[in-house]
């Protein structure tokens, strides 16, 4: 079992350092079309056509991103389970149902879009499907099928959040710095959410809102690089 903690450990450690890697690069790779929100769709139909092979790099690099940061939380789950297993479990469960929730809008974007664009700009074979899809597969509008699946992806990790919060404070100083940064994140997005539904938030506030709760996470990415670094991350079991 020692051996399976250090290994684990060591996995958390190294999606830690992918997770800030990759959030780095995808401040210099364009997700979509400049001026997104208000981009027609003759407008991103060109620049997906210009730019097909750096938009489908940017999405690789938020693939890499997005499968780091779920393995970097799948290891918090496995150190909070000495203190309650029963929340690791649950909360390793939201972790997975996440991912899948992000790799199937982000490998729309590598595999579908492109081919999207490029039937509509040269009216090819599907140009009358790609019409109707390209717009409901739109990255930015956050009310597009897309969309909702990448905010479906980030509740589930808010849900996460609020499984392991409180047993994460019972570890080091790392890992009591994560547990309340997860418990604000999982507080704030679900707080968040319900504004949203409520229609207390407008369209054009939706994405700011939700991304800037999702910035708590690259705290807690930061935390991952102490607790995972040390040897200190195996303590000795405590109660439930």
């Amino acid at each position: 079992m020692k051996n399976l903690d250090q290994q684990i450990q060591q996995a958390g450690f190294w999606s830690a350092v992918l997770t800030l890697t990759t959030g780095l690069i995808s401040a210099f790779l364009p997700l979509d079309v400049p001026n997104a929100y208000e981009a027609t769709l003759a407008d991103r139909v060109e620049w997906l056509n210009a730019n097909s092979g750096l938009f489908i790099l940017s999405w690789l690099n938020q693939i890499a991103s997005m499968v780091a940061l779920s393995g970097m939380l799948a290891a918090m789950a496995w150190y909070t389970a000495r203190w309650n297993p029963l929340r690791a479990l649950l909360g390793a469960v939201f972790v997975a149902f996440a991912t899948m929730a992000f790799f199937i809008p982000k490998f729309m974007a590598v595999w579908t879009i492109p081919m999207l664009s490029e039937a509509i700009a040269t009216q090819s074979t599907g140009y009358e499907m790609a019409l109707g899809l390209l717009p409901v597969l739109n990255v930015t509008v956050p009310y597009s099928l897309y969309t909702s699946f990448d905010y479906l992806g980030f509740w589930l990790y808010s849900v996460f959040a609020l499984l392991v919060c409180i047993p994460m404070t019972r570890g080091s100083l790392s890992a009591k710095i994560i547990g309340i940064t997860l418990g604000l994140f999982g507080v704030i997005y679900n707080v968040l959410t319900a504004f949203i539904l409520a229609g207390s938030i407008g369209r054009l506030q939706i994405s700011d809102s939700l991304m800037t709760a999702a910035l708590l996470l690259l705290v807690i990415s930061i935390a991952a690089l102490f607790l995972f670094r040390s040897p200190a991350t195996h303590e000795g079991q405590g109660s439930a």
